[in-house]
């Protein structure tokens, strides 16, 4: 690619991200990294939508790193070029593990390659929507100067807790270490401030628990021995509306309180009396559990048995007439869980009290996500109950006591008054992250996990949702939701972060946002309306600012978080649908406006998305989608599209993900200032372009491992790289051609381009391709099945006695994997096509032979197919399982395609072994569980 950086006229060398990335380690570090807590930067504080490390790390270095073709002198040859890009490809899946991020050895030798292709002197880098701070962390961890910038002062803490604070007292002893025997070690990085954070969050707790703990007494046993709370059950109540009744009706939703596989405890109603609440004991053992008292539609009171809808509840609510029911206890014994009812004594503990005088700021009006409003919730202090009100004020408070204790410390230890105060000011932030933190798991929408025994936060996911029973964590306590569990998670994070070079960070919004001279920018900008930051952040800033409204900080100024300028297409905030979108839209021009105005061109921007296509319409008309706004965005800021990568981030399966409609893969797109003498063409002349470039462009995907699931949306990368080159695209009616048409037409070609495919097969596959487009696995007439066979110059009976179909009684069905010949051998197949090869190749994956048996198979097909022609068959399989909702076919196909590098290891290995030859026995050891059964 010859291109010219017109800020300077030299050439612009291509960057490894432009050409080729190693998405199946990044994809595979990025989703198993969502299940790493400990030391996690993610655990620091909660924020929404974080991007993976491990993607983060590897989208900037390849950022940054020069593609070999950028080196013609050094790799004349596509060969040459491969073989660099190979070596690339080794140190980015050797950095993306959580565990290389603390292997000093391998992140030298990544800063090193950075190093070289920046000619030693490699741009800042900044994040606009800093957000997590993921992005800067990691250009931190790489070694480049960090900039985060972001409207919301929050994640500005955050960012500031990660890349800037750390590094101003990188090295340095605990201030504590005089009043703190136990404290000993090594002070590297941020070892000695998090020591200091740790210590004087305790001091802190100590301080609560000396003004407020009598609130929270032990729990008296049946044996009359006592035990420490775990948490509090309470249920949201209303008065029964039947006259006759008239009692507290409690809304509980599940009666269960311990579900394990071995363990069962659930409450149970013992007694219930006209005008009482009702009184509940626990029960163990597996027993039926009480029917809910309250579900989607309607509440029912457990005294008469009377039904009323939820209107009912909501209008008691605003009425200000929810109560809350004591139902039972858990405490923490021996290694498990133990369940009581309510004493008097633990009632009267929580009754009673007087509510601080804090939080009386509003929630937001109709937003999506929030749901407590329609319940009368409409203040924050609303959402805890006395108890925790009463203790968050108070740790609030003890913590700005326990900073100015730090500052007394560090200047008995010598420092300057100077640094003395600014080194209390760094811990007071911590302190206050930790009071933020713990309000997560001490609110009334806090609730309880059978499953797991434990208090689960209040973002469970991105809302605030009106909860019917509150599991009222034990603060001072040592298990789930108490204070100092969420410090020891601070202080993991803290410990683990980089803390050199120094970073920056600042309040600002985007569209204006000062990118460092000669800097490059990677960011992760809000994703349309699919999350509300600056609403659902308030949650933690109005607790941040409690406690840190002394310090004076800018980031504190407002009483709540910045909403008019927030950067999302949120509908209530504009007059439609299409004025929301058209903010949003014209929000991004501007952004990429002042990125493009001051960024270096020497590199191009990345950009990351992830978000739920959707069609946003009005009686204005529909506006663009969110993808397509961010896509139009760029384009019109002038911008073009050099890649786009899937990064494929979420694991399944999670209390976050059940049941919910959750985000497979975000995409990350590279883009390069257009060239200023662009020309302009028609849509003929785009659509001949496509067809020119893309056949290319999808083999180069393809060979590069894209995962099946994602090619169509790595395809738009290629397709908007034509599309955004153009100045302008002329419709036949004359108007300039929109993104939506564009995204339309790519598609259409890329259907035309995997459809040319289907050509490079032999005979016998493209007849098994055709029926299996028609049946799948199902039976169909024979005389079809003969009718095409002529069509492909094959017949059935050859196709049987091949081993890939059967014909019985006028009926011809393709064999599934599962149905094929466990002695199946390539090198002995008298009539060996790219369809059996391919099945079973996919049969021996999903064996209890797996990716090695599959390898052997491989090994002995190489010499008489090629596989490549295998490897493009089951993207063509994947795309007709994805039209016709075939999803189990599908990630059978989608899988083979994934495993492929793993393959072709295990392939060579195999051919090391034997030159490629396997006993029967050994293939035969692939063979599936369920057969091996049958022969017994």
């Amino acid at each position: 690619m010859s291109a010219v950086n017109e800020n300077n006229a030299t050439p612009r060398r291509r960057k490894l991200i432009e050409v080729a990335l190693p998405l199946e380690a990044i994809n595979r570090e990025a989703a198993r990294e969502k299940s790493i807590r400990h030391g996690h930067p993610s655990t620091l504080h909660l924020w929404w939508a974080r991007r993976p490390l491990a993607a983060a790390r590897a989208v900037l270095f390849a950022q940054l790193v020069d593609d070999p073709s950028s080196h013609p002198d050094k790799f004349p040859t596509e060969e040459d070029q491969q073989r660099e890009r190979a070596r690339l490809f080794n140190l980015i899946e050797r950095m993306v593990p959580w565990e290389a991020s603390h292997d000093e050895r391998i992140m030298r030798e990544v800063r090193e390659e950075i190093q070289r292709s920046c000619g030693g002197n490699p741009p800042p880098v900044l994040d606009p929507f800093a957000g997590g701070g993921s992005i800067p962390l990691e250009a931190q961890r790489l070694g480049l100067e960090s900039h985060a910038s972001d409207l919301n002062p929050v994640p500005v803490l955050i960012n500031k807790a990660m890349i800037e604070i750390p590094p101003k007292w990188a090295g340095q002893p605990p201030v504590s270490i005089a009043r703190h025997e136990k404290l000993d070690g090594t002070w590297s990085g941020a070892r000695g401030l998090a020591a200091d954070v740790a210590y004087y969050a305790r001091l802190l707790r100590e301080m609560a628990e000396q003004e407020v703990g009598h609130l929270y007494p032990k729990v008296r046993m049946p044996d009359g021995t006592t035990l420490p709370a775990v948490a509090w059950f309470w249920a949201r109540t209303v008065q029964c509306p039947n006259p006759a009744c008239g009692s507290p009706a409690p809304l509980i939703n599940s009666f269960l309180l311990c579900n394990k596989a071995k363990k069962k405890v659930r409450l149970i109603v013992e007694e219930t009396r006209p005008g009482m609440a009702p009184r509940f004991g626990v029960e163990d053992g597996d027993g039926d559990s009480e029917a809910p008292t309250v579900e989607r539609t309607s509440g029912r009171c457990l005294t008469c048995g009377e039904s009323f809808p939820l209107s009912y509840v909501r209008a008691q609510g605003k009425l200000g007439r929810i109560t809350d029911t004591p139902l039972a206890i858990a405490t923490a014994g021996k290694r498990q869980r133990h369940y009581v009812p309510f004493d008097e004594q633990q009632v009267q503990a929580a009754s009673g009290l007087e509510r601080p005088d804090v939080l009386d700021t509003d929630l937001p009006g109709p937003v999506r996500g929030f749901y407590v409003q329609a319940y009368g919730v409409l203040k924050h202090h609303q959402l805890f109950l006395d108890r925790q009100l009463i203790t968050l004020e108070c740790l609030s408070r003890k913590a700005r006591l326990a900073w100015q204790q730090a500052e007394k410390d560090a200047l008995e230890q010598g420092m300057s008054a100077e640094r003395a105060s600014d080194y209390a000011r760094g811990v007071g932030v911590y302190l206050a992250m930790a009071v933020s933190r713990a309000a997560n798991r001490m609110s009334q929408l806090s609730f309880w996990d059978a499953g797991g025994e434990n208090v689960q936060q209040v973002f469970a996911r991105q809302a605030l949702s009106f909860i019917w029973t509150t599991a009222e964590a034990n603060p001072f306590g040592d298990t789930s939701g108490n204070f100092l569990g969420g410090v020891e998670y601070l202080v993991n994070a803290l410990k683990e972060v980089p803390a050199s070079p120094q970073g920056r960070v600042v309040q600002s919004d985007a569209r204006t946002a000062t990118v460092p001279a000669g800097g490059v920018v990677s960011t992760d900008p809000p994703y349309y309306d699919n999350v509300i930051y600056a609403d659902l952040s308030d949650f933690f800033y109005v607790w941040l600012r409690q406690t840190l409204r002394s310090l004076g900080l800018d980031e504190l100024g407002t009483v709540l978080t910045p909403k008019a300028a927030e950067l999302v297409a949120e509908t209530t905030r504009h007059a439609s649908k299409l004025e929301a979108s058209r903010y949003f839209e014209k929000g991004f021009i501007e952004v990429f406006d002042n990125i493009r105005a001051q960024a270096s061109g020497d590199y191009p921007i990345t950009v990351y998305y992830a978000f739920k296509q959707q069609e946003t319409s009005s009686s204005e008309g529909t506006a663009s989608t969110g993808w397509e706004t961010m896509l139009e965005g760029l384009v019109q800021a002038g911008y073009e599209v050099t890649a786009t990568w899937p990064m494929r981030t979420e694991q399944q399966g999670g209390l976050r993900t059940n049941g919910r409609n959750s985000l497979a893969s975000s995409i990350v797109l590279a883009c390069r200032p257009r060239s200023q003498s662009a020309g302009s063409t028609t849509l003929r002349g785009f659509v001949n372009a496509l067809r020119d470039e893309l056949p290319q462009a999808v083999r180069d995907l393809q060979s590069g491992n894209v995962a099946p699931v994602d090619l169509a949306q790595s395809a738009i990368g290629p397709g908007m790289a034509v599309y955004s080159q153009y100045s302008k695209i002329t419709e036949p009616d004359g108007s300039p051609m929109r993104v939506r048409t564009a995204l339309a037409l790519i598609n259409d070609v890329l259907a035309e381009v995997q459809s040319e495919q289907e050509g490079d097969v032999d005979n016998d596959t493209r007849w098994c391709l055709d029926w299996f487009k028609q049946y799948q696995w199902d039976q169909g007439p024979y005389g079809d099945a003969e009718t095409l066979s002529k069509r492909y110059i094959t017949s059935i009976s050859g196709l049987e006695d091949a081993g890939v179909l059967k014909a019985r009684g006028g009926k011809v069905g393709l064999h599934k994997p599962a149905d094929l010949s466990a002695a199946y051998d390539p090198a002995e197949d008298h009539r060996i096509s790219v369809w059996a090869v391919t099945l079973h190749l996919s049969r021996l994956l999903e064996s209890k032979g797996g990716v090695e048996a599959a390898g052997t198979l491989l090994a002995r097909a190489r010499a008489r197919i090629d596989e490549d022609a295998v490897r493009e068959l089951a993207y063509l399989l994947y795309r007709v399982c994805d039209a016709n909702n075939w999803s189990e076919s599908g990630g059978r196909f989608n899988n083979l395609v994934s495993s492929w590098p793993d393959l072709q290891m295990a392939a060579r290995a195999a051919e090391k072994r034997g030159g490629g030859v396997a006993s029967q026995s050994e293939l035969f050891s692939g063979s599936n569980d369920e057969d091996e059964n049958q022969l017994f």
